[in-house]
């Protein structure tokens, strides 16, 4: 079985972040959301793995290598554009060849891993299996629907009216008769070819198609908020570690975890949190469900519930919540300036300002 991870699309919902970053190595718990995808697809005993890398190849290129570090060994394979997931099977049709796969969403985080999914796979062997989850608003979603038995009996993508709650989950496992599906797709209304209009394919052609529906363990770090959420989760799971130096004016409490290289003085760190190889915390509170990356400094301040990415200084900020903050950035307070309003009023003006 191969794996078939997808990290080429543009992340526009995490924008100004993946401005100049793929949206895919924005780090989760200081550690990029895609190697946590290469991790469970190698514990799930998977080792050739391709991935399709679109026009920031060079930095996922840099970021995985040979993947090797992983136990993997890494195929690269260019798309073009994203035009949509079916595509990228399109594009791997060589690599794949007749195996087994399974298709991972390099932004998708699954908790627990997929071993037990790709073994009921290769125990059951359907020419398709689907992970899904209920959701509130279908909408937004790949929706199916499935009989009693889970077998999926229909498949829509984003519909206005849907009809079911049950929205598909980024990991997907096929056969190779998958292939025959994606080759006679037409682009939909997204101009995408919808891997979702594959699996229908699938279905129309009597091919069996089973789903497991799974709870509170997955999500996409499309946007902020599923991003920081993902971090907590990572997080709650934290053993607490201390390899940087912390003076005895601070207070670590819960599980906190100082890298090597990291210095913490007159500051309290409540955990789960983590401070970065290289990174300086001075005068400061760190607040639970922060992770603050390498080679960072937070002076005078206070940060809570947040992700600090590589290089970013916070100085002498009083309260930093719920925030995502890019590499190199810089956080400092406004300057102060004389209290005053200007004016520019007709004829006959009333103007009540208070204060």
């Amino acid at each position: 079985m191969k794996a078939l991870v997808l990290a080429g699309g543009s992340g526009s919902r995490l924008r100004p972040i993946t401005h100049t970053s793929a949206k895919q190595l924005v780090p989760v718990a200081n550690k990029p959301v895609l190697f946590y995808g290469l991790e469970a697809i190698a514990d799930a005993g998977i080792r050739e793995v391709g991935i399709v890398v679109g026009d920031t190849a060079a930095e996922i290129r840099a970021a995985v290598g040979d993947g090797s570090s992983f136990g993997l060994t890494v195929t690269y394979l260019p798309q073009e554009a994203p035009l949509g997931l079916a595509h990228a099977v399109l594009v791997a049709r060589e690599f794949l060849g007749e195996d087994d796969f399974v298709m991972y969403l390099g932004d998708n985080f699954i908790v627990g891993g997929i071993t037990g999914l790709v073994e009921r796979f290769r125990r059951e062997r359907p020419d398709a299996q689907i992970m899904l989850t209920r959701v509130k608003d279908p909408r937004a979603f790949g929706v199916a629907e499935v009989d009693a038995s889970g077998r999926v009996i229909g498949l829509e993508e984003k519909p206005e009216r849907p009809k079911s709650d049950l929205a598909l989950v980024g990991v997907y496992m096929f056969g190779p008769a998958v292939h025959a599906a994606v080759a006679g797709l037409t682009p939909s209304w997204r101009n995408e070819l919808e891997i979702t209009d594959a699996i229908q394919a699938l279905i129309d052609g009597g091919a069996r198609v089973e789903s497991t529906v799974i709870s509170g363990y997955w999500k996409d770090t499309g946007n902020v908020t599923d991003m920081l959420e993902v971090n907590r989760l990572v997080l709650e799971g934290l053993e607490p570690s201390v390899r940087g130096r912390v003076d005895e004016a601070s207070e670590l409490i819960g599980r906190v975890v100082v890298e090597e290289g990291a210095e913490v003085t007159g500051s309290r760190v409540v955990g789960p949190a983590i401070v970065g190889a290289g990174s300086v915390v001075r005068d400061s509170y760190i607040g639970p469900f922060t992770s603050i990356d390498r080679d960072c400094t937070v002076l005078d301040s206070e940060i809570e519930y947040s992700i600090v990415l590589r290089g970013a200084s916070i100085d002498g900020v009083g309260r930093i919540e719920v925030s995502l903050i890019g590499r190199e950035a810089a956080v400092t307070p406004a300057p102060r300036v004389p209290k005053a309003h200007r004016l520019v009023l007709g004829d006959h003006s009333a103007v009540q300002i208070s204060g």
